[in-house]
């Protein structure tokens, strides 16, 4: 048995397989389970090879869908999300999605077609340099020239894009690699000396910053994505817990200290909470974890935590220092660092003061809008999503006003419950992200919260929900208008609201019945709650048109070159 076993496995490791056929075992060794794409003309080898495998195929109606449900997919798995596009418009149709991807570290890896290797450079039909064009938004890219390359930078690929920092990793493809042949043979491991992420922090660095918690008064954490990626969400509240230090939040760490925590302060930034930004402006200790100080956290740099000691933990020294001076920097992964931190604990500071007068902050300034009866609020929406749901369902946005109402008032009990475009802002983004998370977490209810903006804009994927029968609710915050836009026309522009009213927008009910999908419009509370009740219940896809006030904005906002204590529309 054991030398006809060795004959059998020398005969696998000598036949010759295609680049296609290497390409579908690279996805089954490293137990990809969906690919989200679309094909073209040089892709058409790999897509033949689909075709005689197995391999879960999910098929969008276009390339920035393809890329964004990626995305979702892998917000909630914590696996790469897998895209497969053709060259020319076919990769360049992904360049958002990689540039979102980049800047919010999701990990990604896109395999893109490229023309022949012959023909390359010659302007030939449907080539563009897509290596060229995401080289400043990838975290890493190949071109692979050889077939027998093609196991071994698949390997690689997984590896960069889903460890250290995580991010989109691309590989292109050139159709005849994909035709000719090659040995099949076992990568015998990865070797990047050029790429050794730092996970385990500076021992001495955890002391400095142990230190700091006892000479400080008025400690806060600010918690971000890095968290999430860690998984470092139990270690981040026992660590909270034993000093008692209040956590604010980033838009894209939400759901990574539980939101109703009584040291939990809500979001911070341009629209966060009256007591978050306190704590941040008012603080002698700032201990961010996995957050990277972007501006519409910060605003003003000048105000931004000047009496307060920073420490940044990172797993990208890159961030580091890079917005906000640092005085303890701790290069490390968040899991791995709270460990460290918790391990080594010992006397712990009073902070009770600190926490008493944040906790009054939370009581006499909590987020609140003006009720009224005869109109559905946008903000009640949320409440009311939140409640029907009961916390438990899985939200992803586009970006303007609904997400902003969303991150405010659907109080994330959870991790990885919360999916939305936060550095680029991507409009568009959430329906096709929502997809990608019911195809990755198939068993929790999924809500995609969209613009009547950005719904317009990604909405051909209902294909996808009447493909699949993907039980997806999109509910469209209607307002007639890019929220955001016209918020800040009507705010910094004396109300010139040039181009920013959508008077003139599809029947979305009927939109959805075209793709045989069932749909309500919504225009009371009572509407929403039936609505919802009956789309949960239906297990099936459903489209939800909630009118809400047309001219309600987003409050408390910090205006730009303006402090976080420079709140405007803080009610008491």
């Amino acid at each position: 048995m054991k030398a006809s076993w060795v004959a059998e496995k020398k005969s696998v490791e000598t036949s010759l397989v295609s680049g296609a056929e290497l390409f579908i075992q690279g996805l089954q060794d490293e137990k990809v389970e969906v690919l989200f794409g679309y094909p073209g003309g040089a892709v058409l080898p790999i897509y033949d090879a689909l075709y005689k495998s197995e391999m879960k195929h999910v098929l969008t109606r276009h390339e920035q869908g393809a890329i964004h449900a990626a995305q979702g997919y892998a917000r909630v798995t914590g696996k790469p999300g897998v895209v497969l596009a053709t060259s020319g418009p076919g990769a360049t149709n992904l360049v958002t999605g990689i540039a979102d991807a980049m800047i919010d570290s999701i990990p990604l890896v896109i395999f893109t077609g490229q023309v022949a290797t012959t023909v390359i450079g010659t302007d030939a039909f449907q080539e563009a340099d897509i290596v060229g064009i995401t080289m400043p938004i990838t975290k890493h890219n190949y071109q692979v020239q050889r077939a027998e390359d093609l196991p071994r930078i698949m390997k690689e690929a997984f590896h960069i894009a889903n460890t250290g920092r995580k991010g989109p990793v691309l590989i292109d493809i050139p159709k005849d690699v994909a035709v000719k042949t090659a040995e099949v043979k076992e990568v015998a491991g990865i070797h990047l000396p050029g790429y050794q992420p730092t996970l385990k922090p500076n021992i001495l660095q955890v002391k400095r910053l142990n230190e700091a918690l006892l000479q400080a008064k008025r400690p806060v954490l600010l918690t971000g994505a890095g968290v999430l990626a860690a998984g470092a969400e139990k270690e981040l509240v026992a660590f909270a817990e034993y000093h008692q230090i209040p956590v604010a939040q980033t838009l894209l760490g939400l759901g990574g200290f539980p939101a109703e925590h009584p040291l939990c302060l809500g979001m911070a930034g341009m629209h966060g909470t009256y007591a978050s930004n306190m704590a941040l402006y008012d603080c002698d200790l700032l201990i961010g974890v996995g957050a990277r100080f972007d501006d519409r956290l910060t605003g003003n740099l000048d105000h931004f935590a000047k009496k307060a000691v920073v420490a940044h933990i990172d797993i990208d020294p890159a961030e580091i220092g890079k917005n906000v001076p640092t005085e303890i920097p701790i290069v490390g992964c968040a899991k791995e660092t709270l460990s460290a931190l918790n391990q080594t604990r010992g006397n712990k500071g009073d902070y009770n003061e600190w926490v008493i007068q944040l906790t009054k902050h939370k009581t006499e300034f909590p987020l609140t809008y003006k009720t009224d009866e005869s109109e559905l609020k946008p903000q009640k929406l949320m409440q009311v999503l939140h409640e029907v749901t009961k916390g438990e369902a899985i939200v992803a946005t586009d970006v303007g006003q609904h997400q902003m109402w969303a991150a405010q008032y659907y109080t994330f009990l959870e991790s990885n419950r919360w999916i939305t475009s936060g550095g680029l802002g991507t409009m568009g983004f959430g329906f096709p992200a929502a997809i990608g998370a019911k195809v990755g977490k198939p068993e929790l209810p999924v809500i995609a919260v969209v613009g009547d903006g950005g719904f317009q804009m990604t909405l051909q994927e209902l294909g996808v929900l009447q493909d699949w029968e993907l039980p997806v609710i999109v509910v469209i915050v209607n307002n007639k208008s890019l929220g955001m836009v016209r918020q800040w026309q009507e705010i910094f522009y004396e109300k010139r609201f040039s181009h920013s009213l959508l008077d003139i927008q599809p029947d979305f009910i009927k939109l959805a019945s075209a793709y045989g999908i069932d749909g309500k419009r919504a225009e009371t509370e009572k509407d929403v709650r039936e609505a919802l009740t009956f789309a949960l219940a239906s297990k099936k896809p459903f489209v939800l048109d909630c009118v809400v006030t047309a001219d309600e904005n987003v409050y408390p906002m910090i205006a730009p070159g303006k402090g976080l204590h420079e709140m405007i529309g803080v009610r008491g």
